[in-house]
């Protein structure tokens, strides 16, 4: 079978669920060969994955005692945090950058792709999820620090959110930026994209859940992610356990 995830700590007693949607830049080898055909160096940033993420969440999750479930494919194979009809499901033009092996997908390449990777991960993170009545789902994500044309972000922590749900966030948000860092209130973007994975897996369940991205250039590095895992953990309980939910 082909493999869609990783899991760590199954069995772990936090509350939390930690999830890393963009935890890989690999393409299997039956998807064009092993190679969308672009450069080594565009597959190694971050159109390709959520730079640093990875060892972030396996860092965090291990400080939560919590489980933890991250893709083992790259969002240019095809992007698990989309619904399966939103258009950019699978992406033919990223950050200025052509992605030859989608431009002429085929829509049984398309499907391929939703059963052996897509769906099993979603499958996965599901029980996850329903583990216990209580779960709470914290989602990690990384942002480079400019797009090609723009201007440099500020933010070292983004906190994103939907507005149907901003029980978590909004704390988090403040308890963040009591600490010191520079954090975006639904910066770099906006939170709320329907049928994405916290929509999926925790709005339409009522789940408490926060979804942090963080500049990518700070956790580059195993010792950037140690040092981060070790600054959100406690916030992250801290929060919760201030939360009454």
């Amino acid at each position: 079978m082909t493999q869609a995830f990783t899991i760590s700590g199954a069995d772990r007693p936090s509350r939390w669920l930690v999830t890393c949607d963009h935890a890989s830049n690999r393409v299997p080898g039956w998807v064009a060969g092993g190679d969308l055909g672009i450069a080594a160096v565009d597959m190694a940033r971050h159109i390709a994955w959520d730079v640093g993420a990875a060892g972030l969440a396996r860092e965090l999750a291990q400080r939560l005692d919590a489980p933890a479930i991250l893709s083992d494919f790259s969002r240019l194979v095809i992007d698990p945090n989309r619904a399966e009809d939103d258009p950019t499901l699978i992406m033919r033009l990223y950050d200025g950058t052509v992605i030859p092996a989608n431009r002429a997908i085929t829509p049984d390449q398309r499907t391929q792709r939703i059963a052996r990777l897509y769906r099993p991960y979603h499958a996965a993170y599901a029980a996850l999820a329903a583990a216990r009545p209580d779960r709470a789902i914290c989602a990690i994500h990384s942002f480079t620090p400019r797009l090609r044309g723009r201007d440099r972000r500020p933010w070292q922590v983004g906190v994103l959110y939907s507005h149907r749900d901003e029980r978590l966030a909004l704390p988090l948000i403040q308890a963040c930026r009591d600490a010191g860092w520079v954090t975006g209130d639904n910066q770099p973007y906006s939170g709320h994209l329907d049928g994405d994975s916290i929509d999926r897996h925790a709005l339409s369940q009522r789940r408490p859940n926060v979804l942090i991205e963080l500049r990518n250039d700070l956790i580059a590095d195993a010792e950037g992610q140690r040092a981060w895992a070790d600054r959100l953990a406690p916030v992250l309980d801290r929060v919760l356990a201030g939360s009454g939910l």
